[in-house]
């Protein structure tokens, strides 16, 4: 499918499935998200703010079957692929980035926690959310696939357990990694500020009725090929910072050599930058990066709550004086995604060219949703504007467009 696109409904789908397969036992979805601020961030521990959108994941289950799942994937058959798998209760993965070792990942993560499954389902899995689009496609299909079976098997799992599980299944399991932004941004829905370190606090943000354009680029990216160079990068700045003898024991005493460790949130890129001056460019730019990336997302998080900026803080950020709620928070994404772009070199020229595109017709910020190096860009629109936007996107070289609402997290559909 390829041009601008309106999200199916629940019904649609279902209705869909049971016409190839006969009337569904259970059906569940999950909404995918866009990467809205703070990208890059969740693995190192810093809060991150997920928005789901109506691209929903779903999960339909056609029979009950004695001892193993079967899964069918409508959108790999829809592209030619191999798009059927079959495994026990007690299943093993795969290997070779095989698409059923997500839905056997979370059948194992079950296992793991005290879950025993005694009967298995063949299952029809549909989606709108576009693998590898910067849009959380794994964790979409894994948080559904987990509230399939939550609602099948009554087992009374939460939003969290959700979440939770489904990064045990791709982190642990799978040994992708991710950090847990995908999977709580599916899970929970809405717009929410999530704290990557433990307990994972989760706080949902007024942001319900803002519209976004969704723009795929049709460029594919994993992000198993992205983050550990990133993570990578900034591990060798710390272990150049930290050789360094005149390195203030203050300083010191707050990074780490694990891109995880460092207290990021008190360090200052003032007392921090005549040490990064010193080492190399690459691993200096990514430490630099995290620290103005959390930055501008605190400034977004007190606009988001109080609805302004002091005018210093807008100046910091490239607002307009005078500049409204949205267009103040299009200003903010426009900063993370130039830091993105230059700090963190995870665009591409087709990026580039897109995203000016939006900008011209008329978005008020636009930035990459996800690892980048291809996948989604994201454009806050007003009401008006979203169909001029997606189409520009296209004529600039996107292979799909949605205008998107925020949406709920997974849930039961119902069914006719």
């Amino acid at each position: 499918m390829k041009g601008l696109l309106s999200p199916r409904s629940a019904e649609e789908i279902v209705k869909g499935v049971a016409a190839e397969f006969g009337r569904p036992l259970k059906a569940a979805s999950a909404p995918g998200r866009a990467d809205f601020l703070n990208t890059h961030q969740d693995y190192k521990g810093l809060p991150v703010v997920p928005v789901a959108v109506n691209l929903r994941t779903y999960a339909i289950a056609v029979a009950e079957l004695p001892d193993r799942f079967e899964v069918i994937s409508l959108n790999m058959k829809r592209e030619g692929r191999e798009f059927q798998d079959a495994f026990p209760l007690k299943p093993s993965l795969k290997g070779g980035g095989w698409f059923g070792d997500y839905l056997r990942a979370c059948v194992i993560a079950l296992s793991e926690r005290g879950y025993k499954l005694e009967r298995g389902l063949r299952v029809v899995i549909d989606s709108d959310v576009p693998a590898g689009g910067g849009l959380g496609s794994s964790a979409a299909l894994e948080v559904a696939f987990l509230k399939l079976l939550d609602s099948y098997y009554g087992l009374g799992l939460e939003r969290r357990d959700l979440a939770e599980l489904a990064f045990r299944a791709e982190n642990g399991v799978m040994g992708i990694p991710c950090g847990r932004l995908d999977q709580y941004g599916s899970s929970y829905g809405g717009a929410i500020l999530l704290h990557t370190r433990p307990p994972y606090q989760v706080e949902e943000l007024p942001l319900g009725r803002v519209k976004l354009v969704v723009a795929d680029s049709g460029i594919k990216h994993r992000v198993a090929a992205i983050h550990p160079v990133r993570q990578a990068e900034i591990e060798r700045g710390l272990a150049q910072l930290l050789e360094m003898r005149e390195l203030p024991e203050g300083v010191r005493s707050l990074l780490g050599r694990k891109y995880w460790e460092p207290k990021w949130e008190e360090l200052g890129l003032e007392e921090l930058e005549p040490y990064l001056s010193k080492i190399d460019r690459k691993p200096a730019d990514r430490i630099r990066f995290t620290l103005l990336m959390h930055r501008t997302t605190l400034l977004a998080l007190k606009l988001i709550r109080e609805g302004s900026l002091a005018p210093d803080e807008a100046r910091e950020i490239g607002a307009e004086p005078g500049a409204g709620f949205h267009e103040t928070l299009g200003a903010i994404m426009n900063r993370q995604h130039e830091l993105l772009r230059d700090l963190y070199e995870v665009s591409l020229p087709e990026l580039e060219r897109i995203r000016d595109a939006m900008l011209e017709a008329g978005a008020y910020g636009a930035k990459i949703s996800g690892a980048g190096l291809g996948g989604a860009l994201i454009a806050l629109v007003s009401e008006d504007r979203g169909r001029a936007v997606a189409e520009a996107a296209l004529k600039a070289g996107a292979k799909r467009a949605w205008v998107v609402a925020v949406d709920e997290g997974a849930r039961e559909e119902r069914l006719t």
